[in-house]
């Protein structure tokens, strides 16, 4: 025979896991399908291992041989019919003998048994076999057929890794430790508040009530520590918790899609009642085939008998095991009922974690379908603590505090200081790019000066801020961040500098616009006219410190918001990015406003808004559609005016009226379309930086020897042949650019030593060419040495401006 080892192969069981997808109804068909092979075990065992029928001969006279009765050979009262026995028939036969010898009554045996015995009684226990397999199949098919099989045993593999996770422990700890607090916290106050009431006759009681209190705050604060120090994730541990959210998703993206777990439960239970019902019909109709004494015919020229009375030895015990299986069929058969009710009557195409999220205190559980959450809805027959572990795998909160615990593991304090660097307004920054999150290590790190923030997503920044006590700048480049309270109220007098770079109105924080000490807002991003009126923007009144304001959008006008910041508005930079703005009446408001630059606005001419600016220093107007310029005159009424810039635009000319602003002290004309150059230009005698560089002048006029104030003169890249004498006489020059130019050698006069303090008593200063001392014998030589970098930044603007 085949050893039963060989069966478990068969048997769900050979995957332990698979328990946890088991109910308590398929656990005990499985015990009842073990007691119904057992009996039929037992059956077939006795069919190989005793003689299954004796036969004797009929002495009764009769008419016809088929009205012999083989009751009569019983000694006792027939149980099953309750007939009487024939006593005088039973005398006739005693001591008679047959001449038969035993290999006549062994064939006989096996002639009547296979004739006379009804095919039930034969049969009846290799049936009993033969259900109870296909019964054993139909329970665990699901666990074999491909298309269900791979999908549970990645799911019992996932639950079981995230039952016995670190993570879990840590995670549920945390919750727990939060809830505990608040509770304590509301425990305190209602005693508080009891005390208080109670308080004058109850001074004894309130006081015994205060010690024990503490004594068990302090017992509790121990419990709620300890399961914190016990589970704190290493690195591999981190990375193995990260490892299974991953898991978790794609798991859940792919499960969730189809209900063919549920279909293939719903079918092989639906098999198991019709087996049911099938064995419980036929068992029925043919157990009383099972007859102790049976009535055989044979031919009489085999013995000289033609009736035997046959005596089925095993038909008591069948009968008997008969009725008993189908007793345990019919507990099995309540049992499948059962579970189809179960499937049908229940939701378990949709799992809730309603329940633990209650109870856990982790909001963001999402709740499942499909297959998903039948495979939960199984779990949770076996153990409800799987789910709920599970759980936290599911959550977007807990996956990104892992996420904070192996950002802690990568990016330690000391990684994080070897970022530290100068920013260009020399403060020490520390620049994040593309991190998962935030560092808590960042906050150990009390010397840096400027936080640099790039494409970090859902960073809350904690009230550990604090620490940051140098921390003046921050930068954050499409990177929504959320403020907890207690950061909010740190940064909120303590920031001075805030880049925000964003691709909508709406992803402007509003905590933005409660930063009372900011002192510069640097904006960059889509804000057009239509979202321009949004009233998020109206708060910009609530910035009192508000210094400095650079907009780098697609403006079509200046959003009204920009003049609710009021009298302390002292810079404003808009670059539009050839975006024509065309509203601007809001600059009107601006009366201590110093410093403007309208970049890339795509302007044809100087907006008369400028011209109220009576306090404006410095006017940049870089990249526009410039040609010409003959309102500069009205710029006069801006007598602080020293820093004019209308470079790289398309002037075909200067005004002679620009000798008004005599007040101006840096001018920008670069990268026009500039050809000559009106004497009245040099009457802004107050000139100290003048650059006509990259236009087409042919010459220059030799009114320029009047800027004796003159300190930085660039023409290069222009089409000059020949230099006026007078501009040597500028005696306080030190940066000459002629680079790029038809210059073939300079022949000025030789400088005189002057007094102490101008160029002849000082020496020749760095940059300029001093007459008569070397020449340039070439215009090549000469360009290239009077090549140098285009200082034209804004920043030197404002330089010579504040000297």
């Amino acid at each position: 025979m085949i050893p039963v080892n060989e069966f478990r192969q068969f048997a769900s069981d050979r995957n332990p896991q698979f328990r946890v997808l088991k109910p308590w109804w398929d656990v005990f068909t499985e015990y009842l399908c073990i007691v119904m092979l057992m009996i039929g075990v037992f059956g077939c065992t006795l069919q190989l291992t005793q003689d299954k029928i004796s036969c004797l001969p009929s002495h009764l006279a009769v008419s016809s041989p088929d009205k012999i009765d083989c009751s009569h050979i019983s000694e006792h009262h027939d149980n099953e019919k309750n007939t009487p026995i024939f006593k005088n028939a039973s005398r006739e036969l005693f001591g008679k003998k047959n001449d038969l010898d035993i290999h006549q009554y062994v064939f006989i045996n096996h002639y009547c048994y296979e004739r006379a015995v009804h095919w039930y009684g034969k049969y009846f226990p290799y049936l009993v076999v033969i259900h109870t397999m296909i019964f054993m199949v139909a329970s665990s098919f699901w666990f074999k057929f491909p298309g269900t099989s791979s999908k549970i045993e990645l799911f019992v593999t996932i639950l079981g890794k995230c039952f016995d996770s670190p993570w879990t422990t840590r995670a549920l700890s945390e919750v727990s430790e939060e809830r505990g607090e608040e509770k304590m916290d509301i425990w305190r106050r209602n005693t508080m508040s009891k005390s208080a009431a109670d308080a004058s006759s109850l001074d004894e009681e309130t006081a015994g009530l205060v010690r024990s209190s503490s004594v068990k705050s302090n017992q509790e604060k121990k419990a709620l520590e300890a399961p914190q120090t016990i589970s704190v994730l290493d690195k591999k541990e981190g990375e193995q918790a990260k490892a299974l959210f991953e898991k978790v998703k794609k798991f859940r993206t792919h499960v969730e899609e189809a209900d063919l777990l549920y279909l293939m439960y719903v079918l092989q239970t639906s098999l198991k009642v019709f087996k049911f019902l099938l064995i419980t019909i036929y068992n029925a109709a043919l157990v009383s085939n099972i007859e102790i004494v049976v009535r055989c015919s044979v031919p009489e020229e085999l013995t000289g008998y033609d009736v035997y009375c046959c005596n089925h030895v095993k038909a008591h015990l069948f009968s008997k095991l008969a009725y008993c299986y189908i007793c345990f069929v019919g507990v099995y058969g309540v049992l499948c009922i059962y579970t189809l009710y179960w499937l049908f009557h229940r939701p378990l195409k949709e799992y809730s974690f309603e329940s633990v999220r209650l109870e856990t205190g982790i909001n963001d559980i999402p709740d499942v379908k499909n297959d998903f959450a039948f495979l939960l809805h199984l779990s949770d027959q076996y153990d409800a603590l799987y789910s709920k572990r599970f759980a936290v795998f599911l959550s977007e909160v807990s996956e990104s505090r892992l996420g904070q615990v192996n950002l802690n593991h990568e990016w330690t304090a000391k990684k994080l200081r070897q970022k530290l660097s100068q920013n260009a307004s020399n403060r020490l920054e520390i620049h994040l790019f593309m991190l998962p999150g935030l560092p808590d290590t960042l906050f150990e790190i009390t010397e840096v000066e400027s936080l640099k923030l790039e494409h970090l997503k859902d960073v809350t920044i904690p009230a550990s801020i604090s620490q940051l006590t140098s921390l003046q700048e921050l930068c954050l480049i499409h990177c929504p961040i959320k403020l907890q309270l207690a950061a909010l109220n740190n940064l909120r007098d303590r920031l001075k500098v805030l880049r925000l770079s964003f691709e909508g109105l709406d992803q402007i924080p509003m905590w933005t616009y409660t930063l009372n000490g900011l002192e510069e807002l640097h904006l960059t991003g889509s804000l057009t006219h239509e979202v321009s009126r949004n009233a998020s923007l109206d708060t910009l009144r609530g910035l009192k410190n508000l210094r400095v304001l650079t907009l780098r959008c697609r403006l079509a006008k200046i959003p009204a918001s920009v003049s609710d910041t009021g009298e302390q508005l002292q810079r404003l930079c808009i670059y539009n990015e050839g975006v024509k703005l065309q509203a601007f009446s809001s600059l009107k408001k601006l009366g201590n406003l110093t410093s403007l630059e309208l970049v890339g606005c795509e302007l044809e001419r100087i907006p008369s808004a400028v011209f109220s600016l009576a306090n404006l220093q410095e006017l940049d107007m870089k990249e526009n559609k410039l040609s010409s310029v003959e309102e500069i005159m009205s710029l006069q009424h801006c007598r602080r005016l020293v820093t004019l810039r209308l470079w790289h635009n398309a002037l075909l000319y200067v005004p002679e009226h620009i000798s008004k602003l005599r007040a101006l002290e840096t001018l920008d004309l670069s990268w026009n379309k500039i050809r000559k150059l009106p004497g009245r230009l040099f009457y802004c005698t107050k000139l100290r930086h003048l650059d006509v560089s990259h236009n087409g002048l042919s010459s220059l006029p030799p009114e320029v020897g009047i800027l004796q104030s003159l300190q930085y003169f660039a023409a290069a890249s222009n089409s000059l042949d020949s230099l006026p004498d007078e501009l040597f006489s500028c005696k306080r020059l030190k940066s000459l650019l002629l680079g790029n130019n038809n210059l073939a050698s300079l022949s000025p006069p030789r400088l005189q030593p002057g007094p102490a303090g101008e160029a002849g008593a000082q020496g020749e200063p760095p940059g300029v060419l001093a007459p008569g001392n070397r020449g340039l014998p070439h215009a090549e030589t000469q360009r290239d040495s009077c090549r140098a970098a285009h200082p034209g930044s804004p920043a030197l603007g404002r330089q010579r401006a504040n000297e």
